[in-house]
């Protein structure tokens, strides 16, 4: 294998992360989907305060405006996030709900009374 074929090998190989769908949760949350399938709610009040292109959407009524464009999520003034930062956003999400369920003690039958004497 040639040096570019190997290059482009790592290329392909490398995940596209582009987003395929969004959805409104409430609040600053959107739920982002990802082509590989991979999906889950992600909080974009932090991004609010990160410059001006980011002021606008403080506005509710204007935050919900996001759009799909590039492969990632978008508003109308052209602020965007980059889907890798997203995908990560996502992955985290999706570990600390796996992490949660595998901690959560399984479901033990309630505890009988005992009376004192």
């Amino acid at each position: 294998m040639t040096r570019r074929e190997s290059l482009l090998k790592e290329i392909d190989d490398v995940p596209d992360d582009n987003v395929t769908a969004i959805e409104y949760r409430g609040g600053y949350v959107f739920r982002v989907t990802f082509d590989d399938g991979a999906a889950g709610d992600v909080d974009f009040s932090e991004h609010l305060d990160l410059g001006p292109v980011f002021t606008p959407l403080r506005n509710l009524s204007y935050f919900r405006q996001a759009r799909i464009e590039g492969g990632t999520i978008a508003w109308p003034n052209g602020a965007d996030i980059a889907p890798e930062t997203l995908y990560e956003k996502v992955e985290a999400t999706e570990s600390a709900h796996t992490s949660v369920a595998r901690d959560k003690p399984a479901t033990q039958p309630p505890r009988r009374r005992t009376r004192e004497p």
